[in-house]
């Protein structure tokens, strides 16, 4: 599945856990179990409790996501 079919939803973050996985709170009440997208971990791009995120979440499986872009 390319990055061009996945849903993007805002969230906030709400732990962050070993491995690389994220808890992530979007914005329709739902909370899903996310990790960083391949080019947040080539540039290093830092995601910390309490940050607010766009996620790609596939149509296929809802519960899990790919964090895209953290916000400012």
């Amino acid at each position: 599945m390319a990055k061009d079919d996945l849903v993007q939803m805002d969230g906030k973050v709400i732990d962050a856990g070993a491995g690389g996985l994220y808890k992530v709170h979007l914005d329709n009440n739902v909370d899903i179990s996310a990790k960083l997208c391949g080019k947040m971990r080539q540039f290093n791009i830092r995601v910390v409790v309490g940050d607010r995120v766009t996620v790609g979440v596939s149509p296929y499986d809802p519960t899990h996501g790919l964090i895209m872009y953290r916000h400012k």
